[in-house]
């Protein structure tokens, strides 16, 4: 399966130059369908550029504190100058939605 998905140019060029591989979502019914060796095409919102990945594992939580806990700054999509802090995925979802569906951390790699 192959699935479709935007994303701000900063995390399609950490994904893209193999930094970021955990890509963080609510774990709406959408996510929910989505399987290891799926294809996640992601677009750069800004260029339009695409960028194809395969999926490898899947983490769920009940929420982005707990996903935060458990992975390094820099795989999430952080630079190492930067604070990481789960409220930052309040920009794209609504806490009730977060504690109604959870959060999954999608593991990806770049599909050569």
């Amino acid at each position: 399966m192959v699935w479709k998905m935007n994303l701000q140019s900063a995390p399609f060029i950490s994904i893209l130059n193999g930094t970021k591989d955990i890509e963080l979502r609510l774990n709406d019914p959408k996510r929910q369908q989505i399987q290891i060796s799926d294809v996640i095409e992601f677009k750069n919102v800004l260029t339009g550029d695409i960028l194809n990945t395969v999926v490898v594992d899947k983490h769920i939580f009940k929420s982005f504190a707990e996903l935060y806990a458990i992975f390094d700054k820099i795989r999430l999509g952080y630079k190492e100058n930067e604070q990481a802090h789960p409220d930052d995925m309040e920009r794209y979802y609504s806490k009730e939605d977060i504690e109604k569906y959870g959060v999954v951390g999608i593991e990806i790699r770049v599909y050569k």
